[in-house]
């Protein structure tokens, strides 16, 4: 199996064309991308870049103020954030966003074309599984045959192995927006997604949804009620099997796996790679303390978040050395193969914000350890590749580095990648945009194409070159090897291009099977115009190799 590469596209976001998007707009006044936008050409696109999954973020049904004639629940746009709704704030698990669809009636239809249209570019495609909450509207039209999470839920009771919510008996909900419409009833209130126990969550809690009970009872001091199997469990195996079975699908992105026991997880994907062994279970984790348990538990891919991307931001905005790099393989050493590298995804900020890097071609150094570093998959999100700053006012979303979830509203960047015509051509990219994207697919290319960083060990040079600029303030190197391919990467975090010397001792090269008597070539791998450079092991022992490096910028040597 090749290096996972994932490509994730916000859905409603992707294929919006329009330039002219109004603040807090409806769909009529700023429009929204449909699963038809992400045509053939689109999607060549992607796989040209070295691209082998998309995920595709935000397509089973949410809750948002857009209501439709086939709605028997619309939402209360007083438990809605924005306009178009989070996608994480799910009103229908059997069903396709109907903002996506060009034919709303044939929704599933239109996203099952997609499904077909993505493998046939040979990419895998992901989904989002959110196992944690619901909207507060949830209800179930796509299949009112299949009981209604809470539906046959005792009310009167705070907390009951079997039912599918948590209650505030005697107590109506009181939402902290009611600035729309009419008010929300509920009664009694329904415990929020975000574990907050209480009938008046405040703006900062996920008052939009609700929290899915899997028989932990987290007032009665967190006590596990699982001996007879909670109806929870099987009505979300359930609906995982429906969209592995009915769509085709190869995937899931499983949202905030630490709020659902572990103990859920391990039946549920036993259960469910019995049927389907080829299945990815990708989870959204912050806990290191609990990434072996949820490997364990059959998760394949696993973000890491508080581990890789935190270090390496830090790296890149300069209050973390770079030599605190080395303290992230040795964190995850034995489970590597399982971590996902990102530095932009729909929670974070993005690397080009004003907030982050402040420009993308200041995140050439950070992108280089997310593809080349570790041996697990490589993530990056829709416009990260073309420069995409984030830096807009949507609405809901304020001007915060990232692109609004909750709006409806378009990408600058992806806009003009995509073009009116939507033949994803770059038509519209200034010339810095068009190199970047270059050089990104030259690297994502490199790592899937390359067995070396699937299956190749890492060997962290920092050891022996920390007085090679700054002592290891500002650059990190390491080599990636089998027996057949080597390759140096060598990463500068600096805001000034500078020539380091870069040592590679004894111990490397027989790690490597190299003979100490060997002549060396190091030639750019990347395709850059970078000089060749004849050396032998001994002098790379000694003296090292100097390597001109850009600012923010770094190498990929092939040895």
């Amino acid at each position: 199996m090749a290096k996972p590469i994932i490509y994730q596209i916000f859905t409603r976001v992707y294929g919006n064309t329009n330039a002219d998007c109004t603040f807090d707009g409806t769909i009529e006044q700023n429009g929204v991308g449909k699963m038809n936008d992400i045509n053939d050409a689109a999607l060549s696109s992607i796989a040209e870049m070295g691209f082998t999954h998309v995920w595709y973020t935000g397509v089973i049904r949410h809750a948002s103020t857009t209501n439709y004639d086939f709605m028997s629940h619309p939402a209360n746009q007083n438990v809605v954030k924005g306009r178009a709704g989070s996608p994480y704030a799910i009103c229908d698990y059997y069903d396709i966003d109907p903002d996506l669809a060009v034919d709303v009636d044939k929704r599933m239809d239109e996203f099952k074309q997609l499904v077909e249209r993505t493998h046939n570019h040979g990419l895998k495609v992901l989904i989002d599984f959110v196992p944690n909450h619901v909207a507060r509207n949830y209800y179930s039209d796509a299949r009112p045959d299949v009981p209604q999470i809470g539906g046959g839920d005792n009310k009167d009771m705070a907390f009951a192995v079997n039912n599918n919510l948590y209650y505030i008996p005697g107590v109506p909900f009181q939402s902290p927006v009611s600035d729309r419409d009419e008010a929300y009833q509920e009664f009694p209130a329904v415990v929020s997604g975000n574990d907050a126990f209480t009938a008046s969550p405040s703006k900062n809690d996920w008052y939009e949804t609700v929290k899915l009970n899997y028989g932990v009872d987290y007032q009665g001091g967190r006590c596990k009620h699982f001996e007879n199997r909670p109806d929870t469990w099987t009505k979300m195996r359930d609906i995982l099997l429906y969209w592995i079975e009915e769509t085709k699908i190869d995937g899931f992105r499983c949202d905030m796996v630490e709020m659902v026991p572990s103990e859920f997880w391990q039946w549920a994907l036993g259960n469910i790679k019995t049927k389907h062994p080829k299945v990815i279970f990708m989870a959204e984790s912050y806990n290191m303390g609990l990434y072996r348990e949820y490997i364990s538990a059959g998760f394949d891919l696993l973000y890491d978040k508080v581990n890789f991307y935190d270090i390496v931001r830090g790296v890149t905005e300069g209050h973390v050395a770079a030599q605190e790099i080395s303290n992230i393989w040795r964190k995850t050493e034995g489970i590597d193969r399982n971590m996902v590298y990102f530095l932009e995804n729909h929670d974070e900020q993005r690397l080009a914000s004003d907030f982050f890097a402040k420009n993308a071609m200041n995140g050439k150094a950070a992108m280089l350890l997310t593809a080349f570093m570790g041996r697990g998959a490589t993530m990056v999100y829709f416009g990260q590749e073309v420069g995409e700053k984030g830096m807009d006012v949507e609405g809901f979303s304020g001007r915060d580095g990232r692109t609004t979830i909750f709006d409806y509203w378009s990408s600058d960047a992806v806009r003009r990648f995509a073009g009116d015509d939507h033949s994803y051509v770059g038509k519209g990219l200034t010339a810095e945009e068009k190199s970047l994207r270059e050089w990104y697919k030259n690297v994502l290319s490199l790592a899937h194409g390359s067995m070396v960083f699937d299956f190749g060990s890492m060997f962290d040079l920092m050891y022996v070159n920390l007085d090679s600029y700054d002592k290891g303030q500002k650059i990190y190197a390491f080599l990636r090897y089998t027996n057949n391919e080597r390759y140096l990467i060598v990463a500068n975090f600096s805001s000034d291009a500078i020539e380091a010397t870069i040592r590679i001792p004894e111990h490397a090269w027989q790690m490597m099977y190299v003979d100490s008597n060997s002549s060396i070539v190091m030639e750019d791998a990347l395709g850059l115009g970078n000089e060749k450079i004849l050396t032998n092991v001994k002098a790379l022992q000694t003296e090292g190799a100097k390597l001109t490096l850009g600012a923010y910028d770094g190498v990929v040597m092939r040895l």
